[in-house]
This record gives C-alpha cells, sequence and structure tokens, in this order.
C-alpha cells in the first residue's frame, strides 16, 4: 500500500498528469518502523551489494527489452525520434558501435534542456559535436545481441522501469543522493578541495554508529572517498577490487558492500561504462562481480543492486516526475546555469535486483531513485533517514519475495563476451576526458 502512495506509477499520460508533488509527509531522521511494514530483522538480507555504473539511460540500454525477454518492462516506442539541430528529425535506432565518437552532454544545464519541461525533445540539439552534427548518437540504442549477459540478467530476476537518477544532472550529485540522500546544494562534479570538505553525514556514518559492517571496493578510486567521514577516520575500509573477489569466494564480505570500477581510461579498459569506453567491457565486469556473489557461499542471504548514476546525454522517453526536495539546501548555480531546483528526479536509467529472493521474473512500475536504495540499507538495518527524499522513498521491497525465495539456487546466466571486430574499432574511441 505504501508503494502506491509514495510511488507515482507513470503510464502513457500527458506529462501535466504527471507532474504532481509526491506526498513528503516523513523527515530526515524518520525511522524504517515509521514508513515500512517490513524492517529490520524481518528482512532475512545479510549482505547488500550496492554496484553503481556509469551514463546510460533506460530506453538506451533497455528499450527493446520488452520484445527481447521481459515483455512487462516498457518498451521504447517505435517511433521515438528528437528534432534534428538543422530541421527534420532523429529517429531512435539500432547502434552498431560499442564505443562513442565523443561523450555527451549530462551537465545539470544540459540535461534540463534535454527535458525541456518533459517534452523530452532536447537530447539530439544537446549533443551535436564535430564528429558528429546531427547529435544523433543519442537516439542510439542496442538489443540482445549487443548486450547478452544483461539482457538475460533483466529477464531473470526483478528490475524496473521507473527507476530515475536522483537528479538531472551528472555523476558526483547523483553519486551523493545513492550514499547521503542529497547532494548537499552540488549540481556538478567536484573533488573536495581539503580533508575536511565534504563532511555531511553519509550512509557510512550510520553503519558504523550501527555497527554494521561495509567496505568499498574500487578498481580504480572509491567515490566515497569523497566523504571527509570516509578519508579520515575508515579509510582502510576502502579496499581494491581484488579483494572483493577474495571476499566472496572466502564469504567475508561484509553487510554492506559498495563496488566501484575503473572510471578512467582507454576505451577497451575503462569499464564503468561511460562513453567513449566499450560497453561490452563493461558489462564483462559487471558479469565478473555478479557471479562471483552468486557463486559464493553468502549468496543464500544476500542482495545485489546494479543500477547507473545518471543517463550520460542518451535518449530515454519517460518524462521524470517531481520528487521530494531534500533538504533546504538550493542548488549552487553559476551565472549561466538553468534555474531550477531539487525537486525532480533525473532521467530514468536502468536496475536489477540479484538475489535469491528476487521475484521472477519481475518488472517494478513504481517511481524509484537512488535513494531508494539507500533506504533498502536504512530499513533493513533499521538506520534513520538522512533527508527528507530517502525518507520519503519507496524501499525496493516489492522486488523480493522473502517467503519462496525464487532462486535459492543460483540460475544459469549468459556469457558477457567482448566481439574482437568492436573491440579493434574501439582503439580509435576518443581518449577519456570528457564529463563522468
Amino acid at each position: 500500500m505504501r508503494a502506491l502512495v509514495l510511488g507515482l506509477v507513470l503510464a502513457a499520460a500527458p506529462v501535466l498528469a504527471q507532474d504532481a508533488a509526491p506526498p513528503c509527509p516523513y523527515d530526515a531522521g524518520a525511522l524504517p518502523a515509521q514508513t515500512s511494514a517490513l524492517h529490520g530483522a524481518q528482512i532475512p538480507v545479510q549482505t547488500i551489494v550496492v554496484f553503481m555504473q556509469e551514463n546510460r539511460s533506460f530506453d538506451h540500454y533497455f528499450g527493446q527489452l520488452a520484445r527481447q525477454g521481459q515483455r512487462l518492462s516498457e518498451a521504447e516506442p517505435k517511433t521515438a525520434s528528437n528534432p534534428g539541430p538543422g530541421g527534420g528529425s532523429v529517429r531512435a535506432f539500432h547502434k552498431k558501435t560499442y564505443c562513442e565518437v565523443a561523450d555527451l552532454d549530462h551537465s545539470w544545464s544540459g540535461t534540463h534542456r534535454e527535458w525541456n519541461g518533459g517534452a523530452m525533445d532536447g537530447f539530439a540539439a544537446a549533443n551535436v559535436n564535430p564528429s558528429d552534427p546531427s547529435g544523433s548518437r543519442t537516439m542510439g540504442y542496442y538489443t540482445r545481441r549487443d548486450l547478452p549477459f544483461y539482457y538475460k540478467l533483466y529477464a531473470t530476476f526483478a528490475m524496473g522501469d521507473r527507476f530515475f537518477c536522483s537528479v538531472l544532472s551528472q555523476t558526483f550529485p547523483n553519486r551523493f543522493y545513492l550514499l547521503a540522500g542529497t547532494s548537499f546544494g552540488e549540481i556538478a562534479n567536484r573533488f573536495p578541495p581539503s580533508a575536511t570538505d565534504f563532511a555531511q553525514k553519509s550512509i557510512f556514518e550510520l553503519l558504523d554508529a550501527a555497527g554494521v559492517t561495509w567496505k568499498i571496493y574500487f578498481a580504480q578510486l572509491g567515490f566515497g572517498l569523497e566523504f571527509a567521514y570516509v578519508r579520515t577516520q575508515a579509510i582502510a575500509k576502502v579496499v581494491k577490487i581484488d579483494q572483493y573477489f577474495a571476499d566472496a569466494a572466502a564469504g567475508t564480505l561484509p553487510q554492506v558492500a559498495f563496488v566501484d570500477p575503473i572510471f578512467v581510461g582507454p576505451a577497451n579498459v575503462e569499464n564503468d561504462e561511460h562513453p567513449p569506453a566499450n560497453v561490452q567491457v563493461g558489462e564483462e565486469f559487471a558479469s565478473r562481480v555478479i557471479k562471483a556473489l552468486m557463486k559464493g557461499p553468502q549468496w543464500g542471504q544476500s542482495a545485489l543492486f546494479l543500477v547507473y548514476d545518471e543517463h550520460g546525454g542518451f535518449y530515454d522517453h519517460v518524462p521524470p516526475p517531481r520528487a521530494c526536495i531534500p533538504d533546504d539546501i538550493p542548488p549552487r548555480l553559476g551565472a549561466n546555469d538553468v534555474a531550477a531546483a531539487f525537486d525532480r528526479y533525473g532521467i530514468r536509467v536502468p536496475v536489477v535486483v540479484v538475489s535469491p529472493f528476487a521475484k521472477k521474473p519481475f518488472v517494478s512500475h513504481v517511481v524509484h531513485d537512488h535513494t531508494s536504495i539507500l533506504r533498502f540499507i536504512e530499513t533493513r538495518f533499521d538506520l534513520p533517514a538522512l533527508t527528507r527524499r530517502d525518507a520519503n522513498t519507496d524501499p525496493m521491497l516489492e522486488f523480493f519475495d522473502f517467503a519462496k525465495v525464487p532462486f535459492r539456487k543460483p540460475p544459469h546466466l549468459s556469457g558477457a563476451p567482448i566481439a574482437k571486430r568492436q573491440k579493434k574499432l574501439c582503439e580509435s574511441a576518443p581518449p577519456p576526458g570528457g564529463t563522468p
């Protein structure tokens, strides 16, 4: 019932009908006992893995999933298009290459222009580039042939087709929402200039205060190091990705684990899926992270959330609805930034829950965002909400069937091949250096 109250279920309806403000009755500090019928030890998950990749929209990756494995998922319209910068229209098309000729615009202002008040028609114009004069790369999509592991994964476990990133902007603000329930005014990517910056409270303090074990496993850099608390008081809990695979095999993963990929590297090395990187390289990394958990002794009581931080400039046809404002800190806008507030979700992104308790196969149509994963962690361990956003979000419990345990035995999943020809083509992709 609460999911129906707090989740705005979007359907094919006019933008205005989708734009009602959500109910926001709870404030920061709200306990799961106040907001969820099921909480704490009533949830039999002992190991939570949060695995966030980069910069892909739902339609870009899974707009074809309804026709290729999961009919309950909403399909990208066959007529999907955007106005071209020189007139005419740019139609959605099957992308035949796995790397991009250039990064796409996913800044605060660029994303607001792409969204365009809910018209979802500014994507091509925002992505004009000398290597792509029509901005057409934003309209490209992949299929089961391109991403076989992902298509099998999303058609097997519990997924959502109304999961939006938390803010109409780029990586850092959205990852802050995942870890802190707010971006505390940040709208762009910014590293802490000193050891004491970004001292805001995050999930890491809550976990430590409650005696819940956690680690950040990083392939290149642990994003949680943005927070002063992690840098100054919990640095020993930030470890290399090899330790994740060792811990998964040994059954010694902590109660909450965060996995971070290679964020910057050549197209065939960077495995976060951020353009222009090779998408199959990221898929292969994800397959190893997921299968390591499935093969390990902690599988029977685990839940892994695979999600993307934001859309990366790629088209999606579903307008993001309004959201609860997380706190009283307004966006830190520059002189040329689009004037807006933190009262709306960002562009829709993929999400799947991999767990023995995941409903099979299942598609949630309830509105969620990154703070829904945060709220699941809080709900499982009876932790207080960090902000109004996570206090009022739905904690994704409808993704689970704790009574039947559908995947007591891990299912067989497809491989994640890296096509040799595509890998060769990706060698000529532009070097990293776009906006995360």
